[in-house]
């Protein structure tokens, strides 16, 4: 029987897919409440995992069916940990095979997806269970330690000295949840840049619908889905099978609070899944990895159906969305409406709308946004280039190739797709 709420403290060991164990199903309009592990940074150093994130196990979702669409709105997110580490990457080759998110590799004894453990604190502190030897495929080239002020509103990076202490306490520093077997990063005593003060601006890098074959969390997106193709290891695909993700990964800072995710169902039930919070991140991500943190994310979920989508559609905070995309003001429709008198003009009534594009670069995820968005909408992709342009704009959400193309579409068109209640709802439009 379908739950109205559903508590979600389980996670994937970093691989999600059709033949992954899921919960629920919840109902149709119910909540999931999700205690999510830190992403990036704690499951890149424990190569157990095998998809570079730790996520919450799916959520079946009662009556989705494939070709349907489920909207996610984000209630509410709340960081838990005290601080975290982060900073940009280095490979280590010889512990992994081929893919450093999905395949490490102890370079002592080859294990394959070896079970790790912390000694000490330090860059060479996470090793093999079987021989001692240091396996973490990644090491930091610049990396910080940041702690967080108890009502979570800005971060300041720590000097050696105090970096020692959270080191040494990691998974209580980062309240790492107990069903969690990441290594905390802040083992690794990353103390580059101290006193930086950051503004906290919290948002999950990880939330959508399992995608329709078994993929490593990380790689659940156009970009980082391109290191499947041809890959030695058991999760490699050829290019085709690259349209099975869902772009679940997004790394797009206004996934927020109060933000609606529209995502595409690809199995039955949909399998709803969360993770990879952080706490601050610009446009880009451009160090390639931000602030991870544990917290906790409720989640409200409602069908739309035969809302077929080729990725998501992201209905962001009013405040979030570009200037030009943004509802007109009553002001504004009174000067629009005398100009349109004037010139004898039909009015189009318009809302905004986000269409979220990934490809192996920017150039394919700005055409993936712009295509998705034409074949939803009826419309031509020049036309659509048109309206991101004068009434929108492009984003993006993470370097190599996620990005948002945001513009006003005509209300007729959401309301023949299904969308018009939400988005009316959203911005509170007439």
């Amino acid at each position: 029987m379908a739950k109205d709420t559903l508590l979600v403290n389980t996670f994937t060991n970093g691989i999600l897919g059709p033949d992954v164990p899921m919960l629920g199903p919840v109902r149709d309009g119910g909540f999931i409440i999700a205690n999510t592990a830190p992403g990036c940074w704690g499951p890149m150093l424990t190569p157990e995992i095998r998809g570079g994130h730790e996520v919450t196990q799916p959520v079946l979702v009662d009556g989705a069916e494939v070709g349907d669409a489920i909207a996610i709105r984000i209630i509410s997110i709340n960081v838990t940990s005290d601080g975290t580490s982060s900073g940009n990457d280095s490979v280590f080759g010889e512990r992994c095979l081929g893919d450093p998110f999905v395949a490490g590799k102890c370079p002592k004894c080859g294990t394959l997806y070896p079970k790790t453990h912390v000694e000490g604190i330090g860059p060479d502190s996470i090793v093999c269970d079987k021989c001692g030897t240091p396996a973490a495929p990644f090491a930091f080239t610049s990396g910080y330690t940041i702690a967080f002020d108890e009502k979570r509103t800005l971060g300041i990076t720590l000097d050696t000295e105090a970096v020692k202490k959270t080191a040494a306490a990691g998974r209580e520093f980062m309240h790492t949840p107990d069903n969690s077997v990441q290594n905390p990063v802040v083992a690794l005593a990353a103390d580059d840049l101290p006193g930086m003060v950051a503004r906290m601006r919290p948002f999950v890098g990880q939330l959508g619908t399992t995608p329709a074959r078994n993929t490593p969390d990380s790689h659940n997106a156009g970009d980082f889905g391109c290191f499947l193709v041809d890959a030695p290891h058991e999760y490699g695909i050829n290019t085709e099978q690259l349209k099975d993700v869902t772009d679940g990964h997004l790394d797009i800072n206004r996934v927020r609070a109060g933000a609606v995710l529209v995502a595409p169902v690809r199995i039955p039930g949909g399998g709803v899944y969360v993770g990879d919070m952080h706490a601050m991140q610009g446009d880009g991500e451009i160090a390639g990895h931000t602030t991870d943190v544990s917290g906790v994310v409720v989640l409200q979920v409602s069908v739309i159906k035969g809302l077929t989508l080729g990725g998501p559609i992201l209905l962001p905070l009013a405040e979030d969305l570009p200037h030009l995309a943004r509802p007109l003001t009553e002001e504004e429709k009174l000067i629009a409406a005398r100009e349109a008198a004037k010139w004898n003009v039909a009015i189009e009534e318009s809302a905004p709308i986000s269409f979220i594009g990934s490809g192996a670069n920017l150039n394919a995820a700005i055409d993936s946004a712009l295509n998705r968005a034409a074949e939803l909408l009826g419309m031509t992709v020049p036309q659509v280039m048109n309206r991101v342009t004068i009434t929108g704009g492009l984003e993006i959400g993470r370097a190599p190739g996620t990005v948002t193309a945001t513009f006003r579409a005509p209300v007729t068109k959401l309301k023949e797709i299904g969308l018009w209640d939400i988005i009316k709802t959203q911005y509170t439009l007439e």
